[in-house]
């Protein structure tokens, strides 16, 4: 007769990522790099443009 199988346990979920998952979360804003990039672009199109 087979011995019967070992069922095997899963790993404990890490309790501090669900938490670090709900922080990112909220309105979708453009980064501070992308807005300082979209300024100096304004910028260069205005003195482009006078």
């Amino acid at each position: 007769m087979k011995p019967p199988l070992k069922r095997r346990v899963p790993k404990p979920r890490n309790p501090f990522v669900a938490l670090a998952i709900a922080r990112k979360a909220g309105k979708h804003d453009k980064t501070p790099r992308a807005r300082r990039q979209a300024e100096k672009q304004a910028l260069r199109k205005r003195l482009e443009d006078q």
